[in-house]
């Protein structure tokens, strides 16, 4: 079918065919959104995902006319890198960047000593770097291109220049190009109303890219932070101060699980049951075996949580973690449930070894003693436990509160306030005699 459909193109159809990104591109994060009524398209993606081939392209499609000398909806663009050898090595000479995309009879003239880019139809493009913002003061601008925002130095002093420099025409535009890095500048623009998103993998633009590159990197970082970041392209919060840090983690991950001698499964009921509600943590972790020198340590074995979900609902799938984990006791807080949670969960397993726990003191107090144990290395996680973990670097020593997500509505920290009784039933609070096992 292809072949007859390319037979059917005339010879200057096919010369073009190259240069006609719309059919080649990835539609879900390579083209602009539509409605097309954003300030700012942020396009966040892996290494190699063809971010910074969808910046170029969208240069294009805002410069160019329907022939080479006519002009485009855009005559005076910005391009903003970190540093100036970026903007002029990668969005202007990369093997993505503009020469390389645009063909021969449209492709613009490139003015080094200038930083600048002219186009066969009078078209301009300057080039910034993001370490020296005041640089962005004068010029204006009917569009702009940000390449690679998540690692600027000076994020948010670039940004905000570039915010009064973008000021020509009936609509300016933005697009940030970048892989995500914990930045100021990025978390605001995720939490914009009048900032479009697109998304994409390493993995989604795999046709591209060597396959043992594919296998080396899922081998290192596959389930690691930094492939989360660096592959997924997820943008992975973290607070300033804040309790738990990613690199603790990933310091003590392990790929599988050493001898047990106590498990326990750990259950922070839900205060109500619609799928915008709190989640109902439900955390399993064990005691790892050891000397009696040695200090104890424990192992997070899985993340069973589950939201929205009926009290029935919750119960029973904490019944059917604690068995499938043959686990030595389920306990779960009952400051809200009060008696209703043991009646509910033992109507699921009546022989249950249960201990209802009350909460004396607030989430943050609680805490702090665990993440002590995670900062000493005592606690070991089992693979990689995102959700969860993105829960416990939210919270920070100044506000104990989790960070909102994009909708504005703040989220209890269940699965941490789970974790919390786990690793204080296992560490801190005494317990009966041992029996040694494997998961």
């Amino acid at each position: 079918m292809q072949r007859r459909w390319l037979d059917q193109l005339s010879e200057n159809a096919l010369c073009a065919l190259p240069w006609l990104f719309e059919f080649w591109a990835h539609p879900d994060h390579q083209l602009p959104p539509k409605p097309s009524d954003w300030r700012t398209w942020l396009i966040l993606g892996g290494r190699g995902s063809g971010k910074t081939r969808a910046g170029a392209e969208w240069v294009r499609r805002k410069v160019e006319g329907a022939t080479p000398l006519a002009k485009g909806q855009c005559g005076r663009i910005a391009l903003v890198a970190e540093t100036a050898d970026q903007a002029r090595d990668v969005m202007v000479l990369g093997e993505s960047g503009l020469l390389a995309c645009t063909p021969p009879d449209r492709r613009p003239q490139f003015q080094v000593s200038r930083r600048r880019l002219i186009w066969p139809n009078g078209a301009e493009a300057m080039l910034f770097s993001a370490k020296d913002p005041e640089s962005l003061r004068g010029p204006q601008f009917e569009a702009a291109w940000c390449d690679e925002l998540g690692k600027w130095s000076r994020a948010q002093a670039a940004w905000d220049m570039l915010q009064f420099a973008v000021r020509l025409g009936e609509h300016p535009q933005i697009v940030v190009t970048t892989t995500p890095r914990r930045n100021r500048v990025l978390f605001d623009l995720l939490e914009d109303p009048r900032c479009a998103q697109s998304h994409a993998s390493t993995y989604q633009n795999a046709a591209n890219l060597a396959p043992s590159f594919l296998a080396e990197i899922e081998r290192r970082y596959g389930g690691t932070t930094l492939g989360r970041q660096e592959i997924e392209g997820e943008v992975l919060r973290e607070l300033p101060g804040g309790l738990w840090q990613r690199a603790m983690f990933d310091a003590q991950r392990v790929t599988a699980a050493p001898p047990l001698d106590r498990i326990v499964v750990a259950v922070d009921p839900a205060a109500s049951a619609h799928k915008r509600s709190d989640a109902c943590g439900i955390i399993v972790a064990g005691r790892i075996a050891a000397a009696d020198a040695e200090p104890a340590r424990a192992l997070v074995i899985a993340d069973w949580s589950v939201q929205g979900a009926s009290p029935q609902s919750w119960a029973e799938r904490a019944v059917a973690a604690y068995h499938h984990h043959r686990a030595d006791r389920l306990v779960a807080e009952v400051n809200q449930g009060g008696d209703m949670v043991e009646t509910i969960l033992r109507q699921c397993d009546p022989g249950l070894a249960f201990r209802p726990l009350h909460a004396s003191r607030g989430k943050m107090i609680r805490a702090e003693p665990v993440a002590a144990l995670y900062e000493q290395g005592r606690v070991v996680h089992l693979g990689a436990l995102d959700r969860l973990e993105d829960e416990m670097c939210s919270l920070s020593r100044d506000r104990s509160q989790a960070l909102r997500a994009r909708s504005g509505a703040a989220r209890s920290p269940d699965r941490v306030d789970a974790l919390v009784w786990a690793i204080t039933e296992l560490l801190l609070t005494p317990s009966g005699a041992p029996r040694v096992r494997g998961l």
